[in-house]
């Protein structure tokens, strides 16, 4: 059994989730507006409490690709749940916006990744937190600086911004 310091469930904690999507929903609402829809879901997760929304931003796929540009954004929350549970309801709020799992990086109607919960780390069982390539995309980085200014990555010790400054440039704009 866990100690209460040891079991990420215990206490109230800051999650920041990843949100994307760069194709229209399944009832045709644009990304941006899947986007806030699933805003809306997020703050209905049981154990859950929406803290903050950053500003949405138009990015470039990574890897470069020929589909159309992303709309992302950072969803600030606050709360206690299991990782297993968390990655569950993203994944059905995903489902219910149409998205369907096929290649790597392909095109999608909605995204959402957990960034990370509090300080947990762990490599496995799914999902891996914090995530594995956050620290390398500037479509998560930038907005999690509107969110979360003084967030240091739980494993690598390092600022959002310290790693933002490392990156090579990225397409990113306000919309």
């Amino acid at each position: 059994m866990l100690s209460k310091s040891e079991d990420p469930r215990s206490e109230d904690q800051d999650i920041l989730i990843a949100l994307g999507a760069n194709l229209p929903g399944a009832d045709g609402q644009s990304p941006i507006e899947t986007c806030r829809a699933a805003i809306v879901a997020l703050g209905a997760v049981p154990g859950l409490r929406l803290v903050g929304v950053s500003r949405w931003y138009e990015t470039a796929p990574v890897p470069p690709s020929g589909q159309p540009p992303y709309v992302n954004g950072i969803a600030h929350l606050r709360g206690r749940i299991a990782p297993e549970a968390l990655l569950a309801a993203l994944q059905a709020i995903e489902a219910r916006a149409g998205r369907t799992r096929g290649a790597a990086n392909a095109a999608r109607t909605l995204d959402l990744d957990i960034v990370a919960m509090g300080d947990l780390v762990r490599a496995a069982p799914d999902p891996v937190l914090p995530h594995p390539r956050a620290h390398l995309r500037a479509f998560v980085l930038v907005p999690l600086l509107d969110v979360m200014p003084g967030w240091v990555h739980p494993l690598l010790g390092r600022t959002a911004r310290a790693l933002l400054a490392d990156l090579p440039p990225q397409r990113i704009c306000a919309l």
